[in-house]
Parts: C-alpha cells; structure tokens; sequence
C-alpha cells in the first residue's frame, strides 16, 4: 500500500480499508452499510489509495477483527469480566485487555456524549447541576453506570427523587434533542476535557508494577525514589504491604496470610529475609509445616 508503516503504526480508518479489501466486495459490503456515512467516506478514500498490501500484514489485521469481534460477543453474553476472563484464557491478560479496550472504544465512538463519558463525574457534576432535571436525567442515561449514580448520589435529594424518576419514566427522545443537548454539553466541556487523554501513571500503577518486581529491583527503584522525591517516596511505601511488613501483624492474621499463600512462593519470600520475619513466619504455623518449608531449596540457598 502507499503507507508502508508496520501494521501497529496504522489508523483504525487504514486498518478498515485493508479488512475490506481481504474480505472482498461481497462480505464488506454488509459491514459497511451500517457504518456511518462520514466513516465510509473515509475507508473509501483509504481503499482509492491502498496499491499493494502485504499477505502478513491482511493476516494480522484480519486476526484482530476476529479477536475484536469475538470480544464483543463475550461482552454482550456476559459483560466485561467475563471477556476478559475467555481472552485472557486464550490469549493473556495483557493482548485480552488491549483487545477490550479496542472494543470498547469502538463501541461507544458513535454513541451520543461520548465527550462526557471521558470526563470525570466531578467535572460533569459542576456543569448539569444547574441544568433542568430532564437534562440531568438524558444525560445520565447516556453514561456509564458508575459515572451516573456518582453524579445522582452528589446532586441534591429532591433533585435526586426527581431525575431518577424521570429515568426511569424515558422511553425514548427525539434524536435532534439529543445531538442539542449534546452540543451544549460539549461546548462546555471543551475547555476542561482533553477528550484523546487517557489517565494513566500514578503512584497506583508504579505500586502494582513494584508488586510484580523481586526484591532487589523494587528496593534499588525505592531506594532512588528516596533519593529523588522523598516525598513521592512515601506515598508509594504507604500503599505497599512488602513481606517484611507483615511482622506488625497479629498472630491471628498473620495465620489468615499463611492460609492463602502457597510454600513454595512463602519459601521464596523469605530468601534473605530477616530473622523476625522468618520467626514470625514460623511461629505462625504447625511444626510439619514450618518443617516442610525449612527444607525447600529456597531456604537451603537462603542460609548458603
């Protein structure tokens, strides 16, 4: 084709174009009439323009529409935990959340208030209050379901009353009052919504990653985390529980701990650990137990 970038590097549009290309005229055209026309306009324009494509290339993008899709069915069969549950069994966690994603944003690209559902519920909050409750209540009806009781349960009660029941009593709206609404709600938005932006980062991720890390790594990056921000420092200590945290537990819980981890991950944990935790460890435990976990490999290395 023109664009000679890896696969990874095209649009969703290019993507598209090279789908219908692989399938044919025939299957693509029963796709592309529910598309919307602005969106057709564009794959049109892309396919005009597409010279040659590589066979790895329509192998690889044709394997996604097939993932995406069937993430789609297992959304609507049993909502997100349960595709993430058959994707992550067949294709790893980590390809099946970026498959979702994938999904999700594709869904819902074409919905009304898809500016709103990227802003959060506090900046929503501030702006439809002062709106009418017929508002409110078409508003929130558009948006996800956390977002919406986030913003019904800050509003006042007797607004609160008020909205719900007229959700509750919509049965349908007429789409030029729908695209208005929006409209408003969108200019208003504009200048405090980076609609493309995506939170990401943060001290919750860095604790998640620290979590998955051995010991050595996550004490050199705490370390120099310490040496760099201090303060930062703290606030990712604070929102850990390392192992050796676990000596300012009570007997009873440090027992309800033990229960849940496996010997072989609780005899790792303990390689180069301090004697109070490895006594606390032990006390905690029956005799066979304690016995059984001194003789692993791990702690025959741990004293070598």
């Amino acid at each position: 084709m023109a664009r000679s970038g890896e696969t990874e590097k095209l649009t969703g549009v290019q993507k598209a174009a090279i789908l219908f290309i692989t399938l044919g005229p025939e299957a693509s055209a029963g796709i592309i009439k529910r598309l919307p026309e602005a969106e057709i306009q564009k794959i049109t324009y892309e396919i005009a323009n597409i010279t040659t494509v590589k066979s790895e290339q329509k192998e690889k993008i044709l394997e996604e529409f097939i993932q995406m899709n069937k993430a789609k069915d297992y959304l609507v069969e049993g909502g997100i935990e349960y595709a993430k549950t058959l994707l992550g069994k067949a294709l790893g966690s980590q390809r099946a959340m970026e498959i979702l994603d994938k999904v999700t944003e594709a869904t819902q690209q074409f919905r009304p208030f898809a500016i709103a559902r990227k802003a959060d519920a506090s900046q929503l909050l501030n702006i439809i209050s002062d709106e009418h409750p017929q508002t409110i209540a078409l508003v929130l009806c558009y948006l996800q379901s956390d977002k919406a009781g986030q913003i019904l349960s800050e509003l006042p009660e007797d607004l609160q009353a008020d909205v719900a029941y007229r959700i509750a009593t919509m049965s349908s709206t007429s789409p030029a009052v729908v695209k208005e609404v929006e409209k408003v709600l969108d200019s208003k938005l504009s200048s405090i919504v980076k609609s493309d932006m995506k939170v990401i980062g943060g001290v919750p991720t860095i604790v998640d990653i620290l979590n998955q890390v051995d010991r050595t790594t996550e004490k050199n990056i705490t370390e120099a985390l310490e040496r760099e921000n201090p303060e930062l420092a703290e606030k990712v200590k604070e929102s850990m529980f390392v192992f050796e945290d676990i000596v300012t537990l009570d007997d009873v819980s440090i027992q309800r701990v033990l229960r849940e981890v496996e010997t072989k991950d609780l005899a790792l944990a303990l390689k180069g650990s301090s004697e109070e935790v490895a006594n606390a460890i032990f006390r905690n435990q029956s005799k066979r137990a304690a016995a059984s976990l001194k003789e692993t490999n791990y702690m025959k290395s741990s004293k070598s």
